[in-house]
Parts: C-alpha cells; sequence; structure tokens
C-alpha cells in the first residue's frame, strides 16, 4: 500500500466510522477515568487511602493490554517496579529504524484537589465535552491513540508500513521522588528499550493550534534563614528566621534577573511555592526555607539563578543558605523539520493552522530529544483546563487527534 493509497483508506475510514470511533474512544476513556491513577510522592501516599504505591499505572495498563489484545495488536509490557507498568503497542514491521513514530501519552494523574461540580472519577459527557480528571491529561489523548492503532490495523495497514507506529501508555510523568528515580520514559531511554526516530507529545492542549518547539529549563532553589530561637514574649532575645525570610522574599518579587529575551521562550519565571518554618507561636523561629521555582530561558542557568539569590540575600543577612534541587536546562529544536511539517500539513485539512512555540512547563518532548529522538508536544484540549477541578476537555478534538496520528503516521512510516 502506498503512502497515498493509505491516506485515502483512512480518510475513508474516519467517514464512515466517525460515530463508532466517537463512541470507542469514550467507552475506554471512561473506564480509564475511573481508574485512581494518582500519582504523588511517596510521602504524600498516606493522604490518599485508595493508593498503595504512587501512580498504580496498572490499572489502567490493563485496560490497554485487553484492547490490544482483543484487536491482534503486539505490545510489550516494561516494569523498573511492579504495579508501575509502561505498554507499548506496535503497528507496522518495524524494519526501517528511521521512520519509527512514537506516541508518547501517561497514564498517570495528578490528585483531583476540590471544587468539583461532578466526580472526578466518573466520566461526565455534556454539551460536546466530557468532564473528570485524566480526560485531558492524559488519559483522553491515549484513548484517541488508541483508536489510531485501531484503525490502522483495521484498514489492514499494519504489515505494509516498513517502519512502525507504536503507542505508548506510559508511567511516572506527573510526580517524582527526591532520589529522582523514574518509571516510565526516561527509564525507557535509559534501558534502550525504545528507540524511535520521531515521537509526538499530546500533553499540552492549545486545541492543536500550537506545537511545542521549546521548553524552559526548571530549578527548584531551597533558600533557608537561620535565626535564633527564643520566648515568644521576649522576641527581642532572638532572631526570627521568618522575617528574614519575609523581608528576603520581598527584595525577590522585586528583582529582575539577568537575561537576555528568547525569541520563542521570551522571559525567566519565578514562583515562591513553599514555605516552611517555625514549631509554635510562642517560640522566636530559628530556622525558616522555602523552595522556589525557577523557569529559565537560554542563557541562563541554576548557578546563576541562586548566585543572584545570593547576592541579593546580603541586603538582609549574609548567612542564608541556598540549595538547588532539581534542574534542567531550557531546550529548543529547529521548526524546520519533518515532523513539524507533516502535522502542520495534515492539520490543515481540519482548519487547523499549528504554528511552533515554547513552553513554560515540561512535557517527555524535552528529555527525548537530548537523547536524540526529535520530539515535540503537539494535543487536543485547552492549556486552562490541566490539573484544574472540572477538567475537560471536547469531544470532536479527540476523535480529530486520533485521525491526525493515523495520517501522520502515514507521513513518517511508510
Amino acid at each position: 500500500m502506498s503512502q497515498e493509497k493509505l491516506k485515502a483508506a483512512i480518510n475513508e475510514y474516519f467517514t464512515a466510522h466517525s460515530s463508532v470511533i466517537e463512541t470507542e474512544i469514550l467507552r475506554i476513556l471512561g473506564e480509564m477515568v475511573s481508574k485512581r491513577t494518582v500519582n504523588v510522592p511517596t510521602s504524600k501516599l498516606g493522604n490518599f487511602d485508595y493508593l498503595t504505591i504512587r501512580g498504580e499505572e496498572w490499572r489502567v495498563a490493563e485496560i490497554v493490554q485487553r484492547e490490544f489484545d482483543s484487536w491482534g495488536i503486539r505490545y510489550d509490557v516494561f516494569e523498573r517496579q511492579k504495579g508501575r507498568p509502561n505498554v507499548i503497542g506496535y503497528l507496522g514491521k518495524g524494519e526501517d529504524h528511521s521512520k519509527i513514530l512514537f506516541i508518547a501519552c501517561h497514564m498517570d494523574i495528578v490528585p483531583p484537589g476540590s471544587g468539583w461540580e461532578t466526580d472526578p472519577f466518573v466520566m461526565t459527557r455534556r454539551d460536546g465535552f466530557v468532564y473528570g480528571r485524566g480526560v485531558l491529561d492524559n488519559k483522553g489523548p491515549l484513548a484517541s491513540s488508541l483508536l489510531a492503532a485501531k484503525v490502522i490495523k483495521d484498514i489492514g495497514a499494519d504489515e505494509s508500513i516498513t517502519g512502525q507506529l507504536q503507542i505508548s501508555a506510559l508511567a511516572d510523568e506527573e510526580a517524582g521522588d527526591p532520589d529522582g528515580v523514574d518509571y516510565g520514559i526516561h527509564y525507557l531511554m535509559e534501558e534502550n528499550l525504545i528507540s524511535p526516530a520521531y515521537a509526538i507529545i499530546p500533553d499540552i492542549g492549545e486545541n492543536m493550534k500550537k506545537i511545542d518547539i521549546a521548553e524552559k529549563g526548571r530549578m527548584v532553589i531551597t533558600v533557608r534563614a537561620v535565626g535564633k530561637q527564643a520566648h515568644g514574649s521576649t522576641p527581642h532575645l532572638g532572631v526570627n528566621a521568618i522575617n528574614k525570610m519575609a523581608r528576603f522574599l520581598a527584595e525577590l518579587e522585586h528583582h529582575t534577573f539577568q537575561y537576555v529575551e528568547d525569541p520563542i521562550l521570551r522571559k525567566p519565571t519565578v514562583n515562591v511555592g513553599e514555605i516552611h518554618g517555625g514549631a509554635a507561636s510562642n517560640i522566636v523561629p530559628s530556622e525558616c526555607t522555602c523552595d522556589i521555582d525557577c523557569r529559565i530561558v537560554p542563557g541562563q542557568t541554576p548557578e546563576g539563578v541562586r548566585d543572584e539569590m545570593k547576592m541579593l540575600s546580603l541586603r538582609i543577612a549574609d548567612d542564608f543558605e541556598f540549595s538547588i534541587g532539581d534542574a534542567s536546562l531550557p531546550h529548543a529544536i529547529d521548526p524546520d523539520n519533518i515532523l513539524v511539517k507533516s502535522i502542520q500539513a495534515n492539520a490543515r485539512a481540519f482548519g487547523l493552522l499549528p504554528e511552533p512555540f515554547g513552553l513554560g512547563g515540561g512535557t517527555f518532548a524535552k528529555g527525548m530529544n537530548e537523547h536524540g529522538i526529535l520530539a515535540v508536544a503537539f494535543g487536543p484540549g485547552d492549556d486552562t483546563a490541566f490539573h484544574m477541578a472540572n477538567e475537560y476537555v471536547e469531544i470532536k478534538q479527540l476523535v480529530t487527534f486520533a485521525h491526525l496520528i493515523c495520517l501522520i503516521a502515514a507521513d513518517l512510516t511508510m
């Protein structure tokens, strides 16, 4: 089957079976949403009585494997830890490694939080949208990707593709532990269990109108202010570490870091995310720490940001302590590449004109590019719905995304 014939067959299939495809996506998605695959650091597991380990992605992996089995699609399961599997389905011969397209979806979700109008673990359909934790991030795109695999199988293209379309359901995207051990995409790359030429990560929203080709670096810096403990009735005999930290944070709020504005990633951001200090209201606190999230642009380094904060702290005291935790550098790829061009060319048929842009958050794309895989993030949904109460996605977009995966695969795997 030629590339042209494959694309024609894909279009004909979606025209004839769009309602069935929609029904199947929603059937699978509804079941996935009911699985509480919440991923949090181990230190917070006690807050979730339905979790025995982080993520428990096996609950969704069972659904993925069952569907692959029923459709006759080959797959592998890779686990660094029991109960946290990664499932990868294969369409095509895989003979030409320069023509392997990897769709990277994840099965874990963030906690539901408060403010929901419906049960977050029951998918609710209303006015062309579905609601529930994970319908967008990332179980909806995963369900779409699974149906894309089924379409390729149903039209008989499996054996005519010399390269390969790989549909993955991955673990461990939403949270990590201080030890840095990864159970998902980084584990697969570290162990050389995957080696695609291209990857699409459907985990940014943007309603398929943007393609993520650049991501800011991220660093978490912990700042420690040291005081002197005293009785709360005699604060003049101590040094209040919380007050010292407050003065530092006031300086930080008005500080402009040294940077050159990037044409895609623009400027850095700083967010004071956590603060801890004090033992009781009647004790002068001897210590206060805060964790600060910084998203950096090209030209900046974690060490440089830390040094600027140190200089800032000298306005208050000379004994502040700074330590860098998780850190990564900014990354970008040239937008003039075959993957971006294929996405754009195929999206035009749906009235979409996706443009390259840079992301302040992080996806699998950065790590995959650093491992020599040409990867971008592109997918359905509204970017403002991620991690929010009443998470939602448009049903039509889920069907369109499945269609686009098939067409892009025809470009890159034949």
